[in-house]
């Protein structure tokens, strides 16, 4: 399989809608590069999949937008990141293109906690695959082995978020319900991250019912920063990436639902063009 050597847009993949945060924060910070954002909507969601089926649908999704001009592609979903990458990275990128590069959303979160947390309890807010993945533990403990990570799976977060119901009576019930459970089992967290790109959207229930002194981690900002210090540290690849400030959608889905859910988190309109990736 064989790729275009020309200057192509920064790719930014997920399962769902959630990776619509991630791409938020990096345009906010990187407003100059061409970016396609690929959405696997008609398969979400990803978080109660296997690691083999996560895997297959992942590679599917990079391969696409390799095929599409990317040679930079961001998983912008912390399942994919928990349950593909490593294997993407490691096995496939030597075969398919070794001068392409596919990044997660987990290290730049973990990387930048040790600065954060006084305490050093840590917990993670995050969909079922991810915390049984046991991705932040693993990462975080490499980086700061006197950490400790407790987290707790928030298996109804996501589809408030898509519902539209996250400022409801509703979402706030929930919401507590997961977090008084993270602090039940550790009550010396003084850091929360939210390790899905849905849940930042849920910010303003979040912080209400979070214990006063605890600060809450979205990914956003940290994956921006972490990108484009690696951007500035690799000239080579920074070299391949057009510049013209646009964004453009692809989704799996209809073109009309995503762009209906796409405001949700955006707060603008799109245009999304239909693809299929099987």
């Amino acid at each position: 399989m064989t790729f275009s050597d020309t200057p192509g847009p920064i790719g930014i993949f997920d399962s769902g809608y959630g990776g619509l945060t991630i791409l938020h924060g990096i345009r906010q910070l990187l407003p100059q590069y061409d970016y396609l954002y690929l959405g696997d909507n008609a398969r979400a969601p990803y978080g109660s999949r296997s690691f083999e089926v996560v895997y297959q649908f992942t590679r599917q999704a990079v391969l696409k937008l390799f095929a599409m001009g990317c040679h930079l592609v961001i998983l912008g979903c912390n399942t994919a990141s928990a349950k593909a990458l490593r294997t993407i990275q490691q096995r496939d990128l030597p075969i398919i293109d070794p001068s392409r590069r596919v990044l997660g959303i987990i290290r730049p979160t973990a990387e930048n906690i040790g600065a954060i947390t006084h305490t050093r309890h840590v917990g993670i807010l995050a969909t079922e695959g991810t915390i049984r993945s046991q991705s932040y533990v693993l990462e975080i403990g490499k980086l700061f082995p006197d950490i400790k990570v407790s987290g707790v799976a928030c298996p109804l977060w996501a589809a408030i978020v898509e519902a539209n119901e996250a400022d409801s009576p509703g979402a706030d019930y929930f919401v507590k319900k997961c977090i008084d459970q993270l602090m039940r089992k550790d009550p010396d967290i003084d850091t929360i991250i939210l390790g899905c790109t849905h849940y930042p959207l849920l910010m303003n229930s979040i912080v209400k019912n979070v214990p006063d002194g605890v600060r809450v981690m979205p990914q956003g900002t940290y994956v921006a920063e972490s990108l484009s210090d690696y951007l500035t540290r690799h000239a080579d690849m920074e070299r391949m990436i057009t510049r013209g400030g646009t964004c453009r959608y692809l989704t799996t889905e209809s073109e009309q639902r995503f762009g209906e859910s796409a405001r949700i988190f955006l707060h603008e309109r799109v245009n999304p063009t239909h693809i299929d990736l099987e």
